[in-house]
């Protein structure tokens, strides 16, 4: 998505690891000023990109068209790629300039998810409308389901009963 960005207007982004600086933020806002693009004042990186991929990416897609490798900052819900740094596994398809599918591999660690969440509310509270709130009780839900996996998948996917069973080196953990 970045490299299409940058491709279609003609400008070089900073780099993946600066999009949560002033700088990034300064250098959307001069783009959407210079292409008359209205937006209250307090919008975050995160809404001015989604703004201009809008005009710039969205606006363009006639035919099935992918927009893939969203930064981290647009999509918090989404897994870091793992390829680019502070991109996302996120993706959209366009039909007739109409998103039509938004998908994204879930990320599924809890500390990483809650950061994430605060600073979406940090967001929201500024006056940002599509940022989200913390979520307590999605987070509290990875961490359990993140134990239980640990814990019961080895016993489920090899149908034993007695964690010596499951163990590479069961002598180690078992006395």
């Amino acid at each position: 998505m970045v490299e299409e960005l940058e491709e279609a207007r003609g400008v070089m982004l900073p780099e993946t690891n600066l999009f949560e600086t002033d700088e990034t933020h300064k250098i959307l806002n001069n783009i959407c000023v210079a292409e008359a693009i209205a937006y209250p004042p307090h919008w975050t990186t995160a809404r001015l990109f989604d703004k201009l991929v809008g005009k710039f990416l969205e606006g363009t897609g006639i035919n099935p068209t992918l927009i893939c490798d969203h930064p981290q900052i647009m999509s918090p819900m989404a897994k870091w790629h793992s390829s680019k740094e502070n991109l996302t596994e996120h993706l959209e398809l366009l039909v007739m300039k109409k998103e039509i599918c938004n998908a994204y591999t879930e990320l599924n660690d809890p500390l990483p998810q809650q950061q994430l969440f605060e600073g979406q509310a940090k967001a929201k509270a500024t006056g940002d409308d599509e940022a989200m709130f913390i979520d307590e009780n999605f987070c509290t839900t990875l961490e359990y389901v993140q134990a239980w996996a640990l814990t019961e998948l080895p016993f489920f996917s090899t149908d034993s009963n007695n964690v010596k069973e499951v163990l590479l080196f069961p002598s180690i953990f078992c006395y």
